[in-house]
This record gives C-alpha cells, structure tokens and sequence, in this order.
C-alpha cells in the first residue's frame, strides 16, 4: 500500500434515533442515523404497508374492485 493516501480509521459510535448504539471501526467519527437494523421494519418483521392518501381505496373506488383475490 501507498503511504499518505489513505484516510485515518477511527473507533466510532453509531447510533441511531431509536436508542440503539453500535460500536465499530469507519473512516467518520460518532455518526447519527434515523433507521438501523434493530428498528427497520424490513429486519424487524413487522412491515406495514401505509396506504399514501387513500390512493388503495381510491382505486378500488375507480374500477369497483373490492379486496384482492
């Protein structure tokens, strides 16, 4: 490896909005983030699907559909 090029690696704390704090090695000291793995929906399972201004029931609505078959 060339020396001089490379950034400095940092011991860093991540942590996120809902409270969890993870403890590893970046190139960025003490980063904040909104989602992690330990509340993601994705990860978690427990995914909702959210309906964005009623745009489900709009088209039931339109082509006179009901539920899904």
């Amino acid at each position: 490896m060339k020396s001089g090029i490379h950034p400095e690696y940092h011991a860093t704390t991540i942590a996120c909005a809902c409270g969890n704090v993870v403890q590893t090695s970046s190139t960025k000291k003490n980063l904040r983030v909104e989602i992690c793995g330990a509340c993601h929906p994705f990860f978690t399972g427990k995914q909702k699907l959210i309906d964005t201004a009623g745009r489900v029931d709009a088209f039931r609505r339109r082509y006179n559909r009901s539920e899904a078959k």
